[in-house]
């Protein structure tokens, strides 16, 4: 037997990593308005068309003819599954509803046995709560429901009507059932609102957490996950990706930062954005790269040496080699072995930095890309801004990005959004590919992947501090 059983519903069967668990009841609860008996038939409807899983529609309140007529709109011919044996639509009051159910060879139970069914939604299961009936006796009603649907292991919707203020009577139904999806209608801007839908609860299923827009389309409900944008095609033709070196980083990147990309990572003063950024470009060195560090205020050489060593980089050494160069913009002491990777702009104006960065570097570079080696570089943008401001910036990031990813260049950017204001952090994300954040928020950091190459976006992941490499998990 399977272990789930397919919506039909590509967004929603993504959200649930491949569908219902078989055989659950789940409560689809929302406003009046919001898609709950499109989203139920259309389960229905796609069971029996795609996968050959008969099913019953049960209704308290919407007359058959009504229905047929409705769900006509979105090319659905229930009247004709009917006729195949492939689906039942059943208008009964939720008193006999529940007499037939517990009736052996009942009704209900003829329906079943007669047409195979598999699948079920009932609407709605706010009806059961009318009465003068007490919360224990309203709570009863719902577990033998549950349990009957159980019993036949039909795979069930339970619709639920929500009103402004929900009750607090029949919160209890969401312990009772096995998964809960809510569905909502939001003011957006100006004369606009968003459906939304929201996975709150699935036993036995690995959900995609947060709220996922859905529209309402001539073929029904068609549900787009957030953080799913457009891949960039033109940039992934071709694209080797080198791991970062932490999994489920790798994981979001398609396997890692891809070779010619820029990519940012935007932090605060409060996260530890050094494991993170060091074992990035630690990798591109294990990986054959070259490497240019443009250093900050908080960062010495003996700081990255320590730091690189933890990924069995041996900076020295790569110094040695001509693979690995500074820059920098602070008067501090060099330490012994490294004098000549240093290129010293503490003193230079704007138009000398360019020109110094270039006059030494050109060499090295000339003759490593006639050696098909690949360069990667990590710059601090918060240090370019208060040493040489935002309008230097603003011109010198995008002709720099441009230069360097026409030579086949990575780049890494580390950089504070909140800092640099919102016109120019706008301005470098749109220059970049990639958008990783990092930030703390309470006793927590979070890492968040908010753009790629890739059209990937992620959830925000906890980061976790352990004691081998790569000395962060992503969760």
């Amino acid at each position: 037997m399977n272990q789930y059983t397919s919506t039909g519903i590509q967004g929603l069967d993504f959200l649930l990593n491949g569908g219902f668990p078989t055989g659950a009841t789940i409560l689809l609860e929302g406003l009046p308005g919001t898609g709950k008996t499109n989203l139920s038939m259309q389960f229905l409807y796609n069971g029996a068309v795609q996968y050959d899983e008969p099913g019953l529609y049960i209704t308290f309140e919407e007359l058959p003819g009504q229905l047929y007529k409705e769900m006509k709109a979105f090319g659905w011919d229930i009247p004709a599954l009917e006729r195949e044996n492939k689906m039942r639509v059943l208008c009964v009051s939720p008193q006999v509803l529940l007499e037939q159910m517990e009736t052996q060879n009942g009704l209900f139970e003829q329906i079943i046995n007669e047409i195979g069914c598999k699948r079920v939604a009932i609407d709605s299961i706010s009806l059961f709560q009318i009465g003068d009936e007490s919360v224990e006796t309203k709570r009863k009603t719902i577990y033998k429901l549950r349990n009957i649907l159980r019993k036949f292991n039909l795979t069930s919707l339970l619709i639920q009507e929500q009103t402004a203020a929900q009750d607090s009577e029949i919160s209890y139904i969401n312990y009772v059932v096995d998964g809960v999806i809510r569905l909502a209608l939001k003011d957006y801007k100006e004369h606009y609102r968003k459906r939304t839908l929201e996975v709150l609860k699935m036993r036995g299923r690995k959900i995609v957490e947060g709220e996922h827009i859905y529209r309402i389309t001539d073929h029904g409900i068609h549900l787009l996950p957030a953080f799913s944008m457009v891949e960039d095609k033109a940039h992934l033709y071709n694209a080797t990706a080198i791991t970062t070196g932490i999994p489920r980083l790798d994981q979001l990147l398609d396997g890692g930062i891809p070779e010619g990309s820029a990519f940012i990572l935007d932090t605060n003063s409060k996260a530890n954005y050094k494991y993170l950024a060091v074992s990035i470009a630690a990798n591109r060195l294990l990986a054959g790269e070259n490497l240019i560090i443009l250093l900050s205020s908080l960062s010495t050489i003996n700081d990255l040496e320590f730091l690189y060593g933890l990924y069995g980089v041996n900076l020295k050494e790569y110094v040695a080699k001509r693979k690995v160069f500074f820059i920098e913009h602070y008067r501090r002491p060099i330490p012994p072995g490294f004098e000549e990777a240093i290129i010293d702009v503490s003193d230079l104006k704007n138009e000398e930095y360019r020109q110094a960065t270039q006059t030494v570097l050109l060499p090295y570079i000339q003759s490593s890309v006639e050696r098909n080696e690949k360069w990667f570089v990590y710059y601090d943008l918060n240090t370019i801004v208060s040493q040489r401001g935002k309008d230097f910036l603003q011109t010198y990031f995008t002709e720099e990005i441009s230069k360097l990813n026409a030579s086949g260049f990575s780049v890494l950017a580390l950089s504070n959004f909140t800092e640099l204001g919102p016109e120019l952090s706008s301005f470098i994300e749109r220059t970049s590919n990639g958008v990783i954040k990092t930030w703390v928020e309470g006793s927590y950091q979070y890492v968040q992947l908010l753009k790629s190459p890739m059209g990937k976006m992620s959830i925000p992941l906890l980061v976790e501090n352990i004691n081998t490499k790569p000395y962060i998990n992503l969760i």
